[in-house]
This record gives structure tokens, sequence and C-alpha cells, in this order.
């Protein structure tokens, strides 16, 4: 084969070491060249030592914060088409390997690179990686608080027969622990626990004679912050709390993380509030934390007041940030599977609550441990719903699959290749689905009613693993167009704003208040007859005309990746073929846990059994330094 010199995935001028890895698919041309000038800024020669350097550039654009040197030959994937046995690469030998890298003047205090054990990291990912477990530990204290008080609060505000017992333990952490973590899947009360912490919060402010408390409502994005306010706001409006305790918690606004630190012109990851300059709020409490990058966390964490509460909301089962990190896991850590509590903490929420906490101690010397609880009972979908998210969150992917073909009401598993030209009778359910509440959609738009458009688009939905390819969104977007033209007179997909048209917003306007990830409908104006593109916001509808929408695409379909944090009546899941890279077991939760009532999953039991048992375990080593847990991982 005759070698593109023109290729820009290609690093040519490298040493023949590092062009092996690049033309393999293992490392990138940025990778390669970025360790090439670290090399030659410290006179370094060893191509065994620029192998790692490069690798380590690399990790953090997979996600990982560091490259584990003894165990990347075992673990690294390609980006290449054509196969390849990593065993015949020239891989340096693991502990001499680690023992040149230690000695080099790239390594060390102050040096572009970080040495923990086999762990490589560049400077800055070991830099936050250390600063977030520190200031982690600095919150991860003892509040001052009116056992009396919390426990009346608890009691009155989870009076009613249905009281989950889980949400009251989380309650009372949340208020006796400066920093308090509340991990649970969709619909198990996590954002509505919320509104209950902070009316018990206020009510200690004033048993202690204090002023109520500044509360900052945030979540990575625009879409995740204005559910948070909007849940928030309906759980407040019908809580027994003093009406000036109610008004307060109507009152809370929401904002991105980033707008809440405060954005410098010309960075993208330095903001107004840090350690020296911290945020005025007595309670910091941020959503979708699995979504929060290790780069984030550390600017957030630095940013809140020693004597502040933070206060972390999330699912450590869903998909992770595309950044690197997986801040939540690595926090929630053990706790996943057993609350581990101080016993002092331990009976302060017995106490307060009046709820067991059956716990293990934890091990000596943590304390983050204390304020985190798992909320495990789901209140939103259903039986079959639930049964197979449980079995795929926990990896058992015989019970998966005993679950998709147990003939559940709510789940309807199609086992056959989506990208199949010859499945199209076995599809008819996606397409009758599709069809039907796409139809509704476009008929409550054109007799001019936004809400119902929206409601019926919230309805259903098609989600795809990819983005391109036989199985992606750009496949079944223009299929499921087709269906709906021969089934919906004076249907035309030609991108102009049809009345019905479902729009999805690709990125944030802050000035009209649209967020990456909230959808709309095209609608007739009232005022005008023209095209006008209708959002729901808190209850009321709010219109806008199509010039002054920057960034939207048609939304038949979707990644699974977009869908996060929304959910759906019927959610149609498209899964790619086994070997895709991107088929991992949070990518598979994430989207059963989007359907609200109808799971329809369509693909083979090899691409669920490969799903199930492939998780994403990102190299990172906060967990290690908050549980002395050292975490392994797939290099992926």
């Amino acid at each position: 084969m005759i070698e593109d010199r023109c290729d820009v995935r290609l690093a040519h001028a490298a040493s023949p070491t590092l062009v092996r890895f690049n033309k393999a698919g293992i490392l990138a041309a940025a990778d390669v060249h970025v360790a090439q000038r670290l090399a030659e800024l410290a006179r370094e020669t060893d191509e065994s030592v620029l192998l790692a350097a490069a690798l380590a550039v690399r990790a953090p654009r997979l996600g990982h914060v560091f490259v584990d040197l003894g165990h990347i030959h075992e673990t690294a994937t390609v980006d290449s088409d054509e196969p390849l046995v990593l065993a015949s690469l020239p891989w340096p030998e693991p502990s001499g390997w680690v023992g040149r890298v230690a000695a080099s003047r790239l390594v060390g205090s102050d040096r572009p690179l970080r040495l923990r054990g086999s762990a490589l990291y560049v400077d800055r990912y070991w830099h936050e990686e250390e600063q977030v477990a520190g200031d982690l530990r600095r919150l991860a204290e003892p509040a001052p608080a009116d056992a009396a008080v919390l426990a009346g609060g608890i009691a009155r505000l989870y009076s009613g027969g249905e009281a989950d017992h889980d949400q009251k333990q989380a309650a009372a952490a949340a208020v006796l622990r400066r920093l308090a973590v509340i991990a649970g899947g969709p619909g198990t009360g996590k954002t509505t626990t919320v509104a209950r912490v902070v009316a018990l919060l206020e009510e200690q402010a004033a048993a202690a004679g204090s002023a109520p408390p500044l509360v900052a409502l945030a979540a990575p994005t625009g879409k995740a912050a204005a559910r948070l306010k909007e849940a928030v706001h309906e759980e407040a409006a019908q809580l027994d709390v003093d009406e000036a305790v109610k008004q307060r918690l109507l009152a809370l606004e929401a904002s991105t993380v980033h707008r809440l630190l405060g954005f410098k012109p010309g960075t993208h990851s330095r903001f107004r509030h840090d350690r020296g300059n911290r945020l005025p709020h007595d309670v910091v409490i941020v959503d979708e934390t699995s979504m929060v990058s290790l780069s984030l966390m550390s600017r957030l964490v630095e940013a809140v007041r020693t004597e502040a509460r933070l206060i972390l909301l999330g699912d450590p089962g869903q998909l992770t940030s595309i950044e690197a990190g997986a801040v939540l896991g690595d926090i929630v850590g053990p706790a996943a599977q057993r609350l581990r509590m101080s016993a002092a903490t331990r009976r302060a929420v017995q106490e307060s609550s009046g709820v067991a906490v059956e716990a293990d101690e934890p091990p000596a010397g943590v304390t983050v441990g204390d304020g985190i609880a798992i909320l495990r009972r789901i209140h939103r979908f259903g039986g079959g719903i639930q049964r197979l998210a449980e079995a795929i969150r926990i990896g058992d992917s015989d019970e998966a699959v005993a679950a998709l073909g147990a003939g559940l009401e709510d789940v309807l598993w199609i086992p056959v290749d989506g990208a199949d030209p010859g499945a199209a009778a076995q599809l008819r359910p996606i397409r009758d689905a599709a069809v039907g509440h796409g139809k509704a959609v476009i008929e409550a738009a054109r007799g001019g009613d936004a809400l119902a458009a929206l409601e019926r688009l919230a309805a259903s939905r098609v989600l795809c693993a990819h983005r391109r390819g036989p199985y992606g969104v750009a496949t079944w977007m223009p299929r499921i167009e087709s269906w709906l033209a021969g089934s919906v007179p004076g249907f035309a997909a030609d991108g102009t704003w049809y009345q019905g048209r479902p729009l999805l917003v690709t990125e944030n306007d802050h000035a009209i208040r649209l967020y990456n990830g909230d959808t709309g409908v095209v609608v007739p104006s009232p005022a005008t007859g023209r095209p006008a593109a209708a959002f729901e916001r808190q209850g009321r509808i709010v219109t806008f005309s199509p010039s002054r929408l920057a960034a939207v695409e048609t939304v038949y379909a979707m990644t699974i990746h977009k869908s996060q944090g929304s959910q759906f009546g019927i959610a149609a899941v498209v899964l790619p073929d086994p070997a895709s890279p991107i088929l991992t077991r949070e990518l598979l939760y994430t989207a059963v846990t989007r359907a609200r009532t109808q799971l329809m999953l369509v693909g083979s039991e090899e691409a669920v059994r490969a799903a199930v048992s492939r998780p994403i375990a990102r190299a990172s080593g906060l967990g290690e330094r908050l549980w002395n847990a050292r975490i392994r991982y797939d290099d992926r």
C-alpha cells in the first residue's frame, strides 16, 4: 500500500516507535506531536518514555484521567478499520517501562507528567484529581444541626403513608453533613428530595436565629438546570411549610455550573469564582452530576466556601461526561452497593429520620461516605422496565435477556439487526408508534394547539447509539419521515418550517433561554398564521420566529447521549452491532431508563449481552484517593 504523505492522521517525522503506534491507530498525530515537543524541551531521547508521554496525552481524549502503563498493552483500543493484534506492537515490559519513565526529566513535581504507581498523568489532571479529593474531604465534615427541629421537619414533610425511607435518610444526611450525595436511578425522587432538603435547612436557620440560606441550583446543561428548577418549584408548591419558606423555594432559579461559577472572557477552564473568590451561597445543589467532568468538578469544589454545603445529585449508572473522569461514580464508590456511614452519622440519621440504616463501617480515615444516600425505590416506570434496568445496572446479562424475553407488558424486544433490510416486518411496532405519535403531533400543531403538540411529541422517541451509519440517527430520521409521508396528507420533510415539525435545540441560547437538548414544535403563529417555534417553559407556551433560532434540527430520532436527562412515554431503542465500541452497559442503561411506560428495544441477543458485559470503567484515581480502592479499567 502506498502511504499518503498528506494524510493528517499520520505523524511521519516521529520516532519509529511512535510512528508504528500512530499507524496502528492507537495514537493520534496530535498525541505524537505533543509528546515529541515535550521530549525536545526536556532533552528526552528514550523512545519508551516518549511512547508513555503520548499515551498520557491520549488518555483524557478517551475520557481517562491517566494511562496505566502496567495494563495498557492489554486494554488499548484502536482507531482503525483494520484488525490489529495488540501483542504485535513493540510494547515495553511494564515494570522496566515504569522505572524508565520515573527516572525521566519529564516526570515529577513541576514537570509535564506525574507518575503514581504505574499511573501516568498529564500534570494538569494529576493536580485536578488531587485537588478534588482534598476539597471533598474538606467539605465532608458534620454540619451544625438541631436534632429536634430536623426530626420534626422530616416527620412532617414525609408524613404520607407512601413515605420513602431512603428519601428520609437522604434528607437527614444532607442536613447533617456539609457534603451530601443523593444518588439513584430515574424516578427515585432525587430532585423532589431537594425541595424538602432546602425546606429543612430553612427551618434549621430559623431555629438558630440565622438568615435564610442562600441557595444555588445548578446542572451541567441548561436543559438539566431548567428541569431541576421546575421539579423544585412543583414540589415546593405542595409542601407543608411556612408560607415564607414556600415563597423562597418558588423563587429559586437554576443555572448551568459554568454560569454559576462565572465565565471569564478568553478561557474555558477558569472562572470568576475560584479558591480566591468563593461563591457566596450557603448551599450549592448540582443535579445530573454524572455528566460533570473532573476539570469542572475541580473548579466547582474549590469555589464552595468551607462553611457551605454541597449537595450532588445523579445516577452513577448513567453515561459519564464526554470529558475526562467519572467523578460521581468515584465519589459514590462502594456506597452504590451498601450505604457506608460512620457510626455517629448513622445514629444521627436514624434519630432524625426514624429509619434504621444498614451500613458497613467505612475504611479508617474516610469520611466522604458519611453523606452518601442511595435512593432505590422507583416511582416512575413499570415493573418490566425496572427489572431490565436493574439487571443491566448490576451487569447480569442472563437476567437482562430473560427480562427482555419474558413477554412483559411494558417491554417489547425485537431481536433483529436494525440495519438488516429484511427486518422491515419485525420493525412494524416501531413504525406504528412513530407514525401514530408523529401524526398526532402534526394534527395538534396544524390545529394551533402547541401544548398538545408538545405533549404528544414527548410521548414517543426513537433513540440510536450512533449519529451516523446504518444504526444511526442519520439513517432512522429519513426512514421515519418516509413512513410519515405515506401516512400524513400534505407531509413534506424538506427541511422547511412545516407545521408539526419537531425541533431539537443543539446549542445554548441564553438570550432567549433555550438550551441544548430542549425540544419544540412548529405551529402557526396565533397573530400572523406564519410558522412559529413553540416551546414549553414551566407549564406555559413560548413561541419564537424561526429566524431567532440559531441551532435547531428535526428530531424524530436522537442519540442516546442527547436523550440523557429526558424521558418519553415510549422509547424505541436501536442497538448497533455487538462490536460497536460505544455499545456499553451505561449506554444501554441510559437508553432503557428513558422509557416511562413502554420500551421497544431493537437488537440481537449478542448486542444486548455485549452491552451488559462491557461497563465503562475509566482510568481514574479519585475513587482510590477517596475510598482506598484501586479501579481497573478498559481502554475504550
